[in-house]
């Protein structure tokens, strides 16, 4: 089968497109044919080295997010029937990953009727993010909060997620993505100078609680590494009052020095809420472009860029 890999840790220059073995589910695990996977700023991270240390054996596997069609069940797996349509996390510790002919998952929820296998494949790794991280912050129902960086597919989703339980949202985003956060009962403002005081005049009283989405700009921070968007957090400590009441789930970094809250353990249990969410059309990702494998290193540079508008995904 054909199957995205890297060889050696470096850019996305790295990422080729192989002939390799199809794997075989392990207990617990499925098999799919794969229809559309996700692009994530994570599979350059890795590409380049991330959890080198703890899955240093190469070549890897691209791609964190599929969706497709059940191809073979792993033992113990009961709850799913060959040909099922699926979507959820690909097992990225192997040779292969999401981006290939057939992908292992760890976890999994059925597509829901009227969603296209794109649609379905952007949307785990946001929509676990944003649901992460509104839990971990201790969000409220009727309660403010700043969602910065919601342009992002993150952002935007965990705007979606506000939302639907209640809360009360101010959004900071670029123009592309304005009309669609305000459709869902955002009210938003741009980036940059004056922020904190167009935040207050948007809110009308105290933010609750802030959440930073915003990408770090094309690398982890790592304790070796200064922190890209640091600038962004004592903005949100501010609007709060209190470093607690922020979290981030990117600029670690900075996080650890100002007091802020960070999410990192990926929590795969909610699949089948985020199935139903997308299914009632709570949740959606926009799908800004679809590349075939072999235009990897296009959408790769798109995706750096920071423009994409979306989700980029990749099909077979």
């Amino acid at each position: 089968m054909r199957a995205l890999q890297f060889h050696k840790f470096g850019s996305p220059d790295v990422i080729v497109l192989a002939e390799v073995a199809r794997p075989e589910p392990g207990p617990g695990r499925i098999r799919i044919s794969v229809q559309a996977c996700g692009l994530t700023p994570a599979d350059w991270h890795l590409a380049d080295g991330l959890l080198a240390d703890v899955l240093p054996v190469l070549p890897r596997g691209l791609g964190l997010e599929v969706a497709g069609t059940v191809d073979a069940l792993g033992p113990g797996v009961h709850d799913v029937r060959i040909g099922d349509r699926v979507f959820g996390p690909a097992c990225f510790d192997g040779p292969t990953a999401g981006a290939a002919q057939y992908a292992l998952m760890p976890a999994w929820a059925p597509v829901p009727e009227g969603v296209t296998a794109e649609q379905a494949a952007a949307l785990p790794v946001a929509a676990e993010t944003a649901w992460r991280a509104l839990d971990d912050l201790g969000v409220r129902t009727g309660e403010l909060l700043l969602v910065h960086g919601a342009g992002t597919t993150v952002g935007e989703t965990a705007v979606r997620l506000a939302r639907h339980r209640g809360l009360r949202v101010v959004a900071t985003a670029g123009p592309t993505r304005t009309a669609a956060l305000e459709q869902v009962g955002a009210r938003v403002t741009p980036y940059g100078e004056g922020m904190v005081a167009r935040v207050r005049r948007l809110a009308g009283g105290p933010v609750d609680r802030a959440l930073d989405a915003t990408p770090t700009g094309g690398r982890i921070d790592r304790a070796d590494r200064p922190s890209p968007a640091g600038g962004s957090l004592p903005a949100l400590i501010e609007l709060t009052g209190v470093a607690d009441r922020v979290l981030t789930v990117s600029d670690f970094a900075a996080a650890s020095e100002l007091g802020v809250r960070t999410s990192t353990a990926m929590r795969y249990d909610r699949m089948d809420g985020i199935a139903r969410l997308a299914g009632e059309g709570v949740l959606a990702v926009p799908v800004a472009g679809t590349y075939t494998f072999d235009r990897v290193q296009e959408a790769a540079s798109l995706s750096l860029s920071r423009r994409t508008g979306g989700k980029l995904v990749l099909v077979p």
